[in-house]
């Protein structure tokens, strides 16, 4: 599992939210779900964490059905539960009472090894302005990118 390739991102966190602090998060999967990640066939569209009685859970993350699996295979949308330390699961709470914050999941992948590993992060709503912005940053480093190519 040295040279993984496996990299699911959330390209509207960036965009919609202004991330402030990241964790790494292992996540707990059943056979058919790590497998089906490792094909790479997973999403973190619409997804959210919540921190619910000291634990923190993943929700509304799709992961499909593995194509070999059987009568056993898995919930498509079900929540999962996040392994982070005590002190980590502290911070969130904190971070997540706060108005106007949310934890919201960045990237999905698998580590050198071979575990899958979801990064989230405490991010704040951008205002319509703030994504304007971001666009015509975006817009700007790709024009110099082309210019610099040329």
């Amino acid at each position: 599992m040295a040279d993984s390739k496996i990299n699911i991102k959330n390209k509207r966190a960036n965009f919609d939210y202004e991330i402030s602090d990241t964790y790494t998060a292992g996540i707990v999967l059943t056979g058919t779900e790590i497998k089906s990640i490792r094909d790479g066939k997973a999403s973190l569209t619409d997804t959210y964490c919540l921190v619910e009685n000291g634990e923190v859970w993943v929700k509304n993350m799709h992961i499909s059905e593995y194509s070999f699996g059987s009568y056993n295979n898995h919930i498509v949308r079900r929540d999962r539960k996040l392994l982070l330390n005590k002190k980590e699961i502290a911070k969130l709470t904190k971070a997540s009472e706060d108005p106007g914050f949310t934890i919201v999941p960045i990237r999905l992948f698998i580590n050198e090894r071979g575990l899958a590993k979801l990064l989230i992060g405490v991010g704040r709503g951008k205002k319509e302005y703030d994504k304007r912005n971001s666009i015509r940053d975006r817009e700007q480093k790709r024009d110099l990118h082309r210019l610099m190519q040329k």
